[in-house]
This record gives C-alpha cells, structure tokens and sequence, in this order.
C-alpha cells in the first residue's frame, strides 16, 4: 500500500497545463458567480455549448471558454428543467466538475461513474445527448439516470446510492489484469459516502493498491441535509482553514486555505468539537491518498488539481465543496425542495370559467400516501410512547418531517444505510419498544438479508412502512418497488398488507403496528383516490379480505372471481363495470375482492367462492407476476385447497410480465404492462373465453 506523508511546500502551477495560477483564479472567481433568478421558459442562447457535441469538443477550449461554457450549461439546464422536470439542484452543483473531468480524460476510453446519478444531466448533455435533454424522463426519451444501453459514455447503470466506488474499482482492477492503462474516476457525493459499500470499496481499493480517482463531492446532502459523524469530519476539514493541497509531483502538502464562499450551516458540525489535524483524516487512515477540500465551483482550480491527482498512482480521493442548487438562487435558498422539480405548467392566454375556478377551490386534494403515513406516525405516537421511526435519508420522502419535529427523541434518520435501518430497529425491538422503518420498496431490496436473519428469524415486532410500492413513473426500473411481495411473502413470520386507498392504509398501518411480531404495509408513490381517513384508528382483522362488490346477474352461466391486491381494488372495480355493462355483454357475474393481505391470504374466502360455484378467478397486482400475490393465490388452490380439486376454475394471474419497465408516466407505465382498466378488461375477456 502507497504511504503518503505530507508536507507545507509552496506550491506551483503544473507547466504542462494552460491554467491560471491560484493567484488568477481568484481573479476569475467573478466569472464564476453567474445566478439566475428564474427558469428560462424559451431555449437560451448558448453558443458554446452548441457547439460541443462529443467531449473531445471541449479540448479545444481556453480556460476562459470553459468557464463561460459552465454559466451556459447551467442556464441550459435550467430551462431543459422547465420542459421536462426532473432532478434539479445535484445536477447545478456539479456542472463545473463535469466539465473539469470530460476536459482532463479521455472518454469514453477513461471511464467516469457517477454515483446515484442525480447529478448526471450536465454529463449527458456533453456527451451528445443535448437535444434529447428535453426528452428525460419522459417515455422513450432519455433516462432519468446513466444508463449503459443509452450511451457508451454511461459506463455503469446506476440509481441506488453508494456503488460507484465499488464498480469503479473493479473497473480498475479489469483494467490493470489486462493491461490497459486507462483512468478510472468515480464521483460520489457526501450523502452516498455515508452507505456501507462505499467504506467497503474503499477498504478493499486500499488492500488492491488499485489506480482509483474519487472525487468527492460535498454539497452537506444526499437529497436532505446530511448527517452524522461522517458529515462531522467532512465539515471540520473545511473548518480547519487548511487544505492538503496537491505538488507539482502529485505529493500531498498542507497549506492555508484561500477563503472561499462561507458555508454557514455546517458549523452546526464542529460546536464543542476540536478541529482534527488534516493529517489525521478518515481517508488517509484507510489507505487513500487525500487532497482537499477545494472549490467545487473553481474552475482553474478543479483543472490544476484534477490534472495532477490523476497521475498520482494507488487509490487517491479529491475532496471538493459544492453547493447544490448552485447559479439559480431559490435553490441555493432551498436545495431539500428543489432537489427535484416538476415541470413549468403551460402559461395560461385566458382566465377561467370563474365557476369552474370556485368549484376547484372547494375541493378537498387526494393526499398522497407518504402524508397519510407522517398522520398515522404522529396520531399513533401522541398515544403510545413506545413508537420509535427510522428512516434511510427519506425524512422528507417518507413524510416524516412532522413527527420529527413534534418527537425529535423518538425520530432516528440513520442517513444512506439500509441494512443498518433495518438491524437497528431489530435491536430496539428486543428492549420492549415499537419501531416503524419508513423505508422506500426499492430500498428495501439493499437490507433484505437483515430483515430475514435480524428481524424475522426472531421474530421481532417491527413495522415497516413500505412506500413507492409498485410503478414509480418516470424515475423507472431503478427505482420500481415490483418485487417486495416476492422477496417479502416467503419469509416466515412475516405479515404483508397492501391498502387500496388512504383511508384503508392509516388502518392498515395501525393493525400491523399493533401486532406482535414482523408486518409490512406495502402503499404506493403519489396521491390516493380522495378517501377520508375516519379517525380514530380501527385495527382490521389480520387475513381478512372483504367483497367490495357483485356486478352482473346472479344466473350468469360464467362467475368471476376478482382477486385485487393493494390500489388495484380501483382499477378491477372499473374493468368490473366495463365487462358487465350492456355494451359488452359477456355474460358473466363479477365479484370483485379487496384482498387487503397478501399473507396471510384470506383462504376462507377463497373456499366460500369455489363453493359458491366461481368459474373464473383472475388476480390483480402491481407487482411481478413471478412469486407474487397472483402466486400465492395459485399456491394455496394448487397445494392446499379442498374445494379447487373439484371445482377447477379457470386462473389467470394480472400483474407485471418478467422485464424490466422502461421510464415513462404511471398511466403509460401501467398501459405498458395491461395494468390500466382496458388491458385489464382485456386480459379478463381473454379468460372468460376459456372453458372452466
């Protein structure tokens, strides 16, 4: 492993690189503070960014060009933000170290991850993607983030957090078995730095003495503000008022700070705390060779110093501070809400019906499901002081910023650490309180081998409050929650519910928190149907489904059985409609099913209606077919059911189909997989054809 010790040698500009000295950039630093108020609603004019269609474009540009070329890619994003939506402040903070990076390597030979890939607009944009920026998100348009099919400049798919050095590493360590020798740069941001894989790349990088650039980019967020000791350290480097500074030979040496912008709100870190010696940092200690902090938004300086680092060999990490949201003021005010935007609504010419504007006034707005839980957390802990709630870095996410505030000391964001929220709930749980993990489906996937052997295996009473269950629109197959019923349903001692609206959902939630053991309420991203929620909190029957609804006439020679899990109880109530209405006229009598749990399932209801003489029995998910609620439904008539052996209805299983679903709306998403309500009459009509 590469020692390193350092030094306070002057320092110089390296000759071979046409970058100002740190005397002329501070000069440039004017040039660099360009804030916009608003977002451009018509394509500015941004003739050097025009006119770079590949990173090689970007060789031929001064060190002045690049720096005007910076405030036109920020201004371009600004409107592409307006026309599309989408990740916002990440992708205003990094755009100067974009740049730097595409200038300095040689990509797509160089390899450059980016970590979670919020950041990564201004990246596409320069490597050729610039007029299909406005396409992002959007159904057949670009990703929301790197991609491998979509690019060869994208060279790891990612949207989960704290992977990029890990991948990056075996880049490196491919790369060196072959005997290529090119550069490997990840970039990681202080939020993802606090997951575990980074620290075990590293660790492992370390062990390797492998040729590794990380650049990390410290902007005090992941997509809330960040936390912990590891936020602690980043922010009392930058207090020190010294920075391990980088030698014309790549040796690391320590220096006075040049001042730089005030970062007021990370002195919250270092009250009561004394600054560590430079000398004494974590990434040192691990084995990597430090230079920073340094300017994110410097560009001479990102240039002079990434030239260098890159030759340094051994693992080296460059620590640079940025702010998020930078060059558009209101995000630099409020980088939590504008993490993400939505797009500009259309600008109306003429006033609405003053009527139509009354009547919109009045109504009460469905709210969305991560509200509903934040009321259920903080009506349940107002009455049971044993609730304690853990978040992953979703405070705002999950809806928890309410309960935060009003139970500070019962409220435990535990920042990018998955697997830790989960163990750490399993502990609190073996001392006699209540813990609820507000966790997102996708997310739930990285702690997966703690819920079982943690969790379940004990059988510990812990709630998790599973949001984005399901299609989640534009963010796409990164961030779909479609397969928790799966990974879910075969653990034992798990109970698993899946609410159709808001209303069922506080319910819901109050069930499995009052029951002793493993529960799980799986609920949707976004708003619900409207329904009320009755107060106070009702606790349903554990595996009881409840008939929503008959349709059609009782003599019908064909009854179908609707088997809807979670928000599709919605959609197989309209399909129901649809199939016994007088257009359609397919003979049949419909009984559509709330199933509410899918484990356990409500078999006394399925041996009633096989009793009852059901001839067709079709189930509703938004989930994976493969292993999930339609499967245990299968499971249970194929292995344990008295009534099927004789009656034999016909089934089919509604729900996803084995591929990954490509980015779009929800409603084009759900079109895509037969899961809106004519792909679902369709799919039933398909069925009611085959004799039982």
């Amino acid at each position: 492993m590469q020692q390193t010790s350092y030094s306070t040698q002057s320092w110089s500009s390296p000759a071979s690189l046409s970058t100002p000295s740190a005397t002329d950039s501070a000069a440039h630093l004017s040039g660099l503070q360009q804030t916009f108020e608003q977002i451009p609603r018509t394509r500015p004019d941004t003739p050097l960014l025009d006119a770079i269609d590949a990173p090689l474009d970007l060789k031929a540009l001064t060190t002045d060009q690049l720096i005007t070329l910076a405030d036109e890619l920020r201004l371009f994003l600004l409107y592409s933000a307006g026309q599309s939506g989408g990740h916002f402040g990440a992708n205003l903070g990094v755009i100067e170290l974009t740049i730097a990076l595409h200038y300095l390597l040689d990509a797509p030979n160089d390899q450059i991850i980016w970590d979670v890939g919020h950041q990564a607009y201004a990246h596409k944009v320069l490597t050729g993607r610039r007029d299909k920026l406005g396409s992002i998100r959007s159904k057949e348009g670009l990703t929301a983030f790197p991609e491998r099919a979509e690019s060869i400049y994208d060279t790891f798919g990612v949207g989960h957090s704290s992977t990029s050095i890990s991948a990056g590493l075996g880049m490196s360590l491919a790369l060196r078995y072959q005997g290529r020798p090119q550069t490997v740069a990840c970039v990681i941001g202080d939020g993802a730095m606090t997951g575990g894989m980074a620290f075990e790349a590293m660790n492992d990088a370390a062990q390797q003495d492998a040729d590794l650039l990380v650049v990390l980019n410290d902007n005090d967020m992941s997509i809330s503000c960040s936390i912990g000791g590891f936020s602690r350290h980043s922010a009392m480097l930058w207090e020190s008022g010294y920075q391990v500074d980088i030698s014309d030979e790549g040796e690391p040496l320590i220096r006075r700070r040049p001042d730089m912008r005030a970062y007021d709100r990370r002195k919250r870190h270092s009250e009561q705390r004394n600054v560590p010696q430079l000398e004494d940092n974590l990434f040192k200690a691990i084995g990597f060779t430090y230079f920073g902090p340094f300017d994110g938004h410097d560009m001479p300086e990102l240039l002079r110093v990434l030239s260098l680092a890159k030759q340094v060999s051994g693992p080296v990490l460059v620590h640079i501070y940025t702010t998020k949201g930078k060059g558009f003021a209101p995000a630099e005010a409020d980088p939590v809400g504008y993490h993400a935007i939505s797009k500009l609504p259309v600008e109306e010419v003429a006033k609405t019906d003053s009527k139509k504007d009354n009547a919109a006034d009045t109504m009460v707005p469905a709210l969305k499901y991560s509200q509903v839980f934040g009321q259920f957390l903080c009506d349940k802990a107002a009455e049971d002081d044993k609730l304690l709630a853990i978040t992953p870095a979703m405070e705002e996410g999950s809806g928890m910023i309410d309960f935060a505030r009003h139970f500070p000391e019962r409220f435990f964001d535990v920042a990018i650490a998955e697997q830790h929220a989960v163990t750490l709930a399993g502990g609190m749980a073996t001392q006699g309180v209540k813990p609820v993990v507000a966790i997102y489906s996708t997310f739930l996937q990285r702690g997966y081998d703690q819920l079982i052997h943690d969790v379940a295996l004990q059988d510990l009473d812990v709630t998790f409050a599973i949001d984005r269950a399901g299609l989640v629109g534009e963010d796409g197959a990164t961030h779909a929650g479609v397969f928790d019923l799966a990974f879910l349903r075969c653990v034992p001692n798990m109970l698993i519910a899946t609410p159709k609206d808001e209303n069922e959902c506080y319910h819901l939630l109050n069930t499995c928190y009052e029951y002793q053991g493993s529960t799980a309420v799986r609920y949707p991203r976004g708003t619900g149907t409207g329904a009320m929620i009755s107060r106070p909190a009702q606790s349903y029957k554990v595996g009881q489904a409840v008939v929503e609804s008959v349709l059609g006439q009782a003599n019908a020679p064909k009854k179908l059985a609707l088997l809807a899990f979670g928000t599709m109880v919605a959609t197989a109530e309209q399909a129901a409609q649809t199939l016994t209405s007088d257009d359609v006229k397919s003979d049949c009598q419909v009984q559509v099913v709330n199933m509410r749990w899918v484990k356990p399932l409500d078999t006394n209801l399925l041996e009633t209606l096989l009793e009852q003489g059901v001839t067709h029995i079709a189930t509703l998910e938004e989930h994976m077919i493969m292993g999930g609620a339609g499967s245990a439904v299968n499971e249970y008539l194929l292995n344990a059911s008295p009534a099927f052996a004789t009656s034999r209805p016909a089934i089919c299983n509604i729900g996803i189909p084995d591929r990954f679903i490509a980015h779009g709306s929800q409603a084009e998403q759900l079109a895509d997989c037969g899961l809106d309500v004519s792909g679902v009459v369709i799919q039933l009509q398909q069925l009611l054809s085959e004799k039982a």
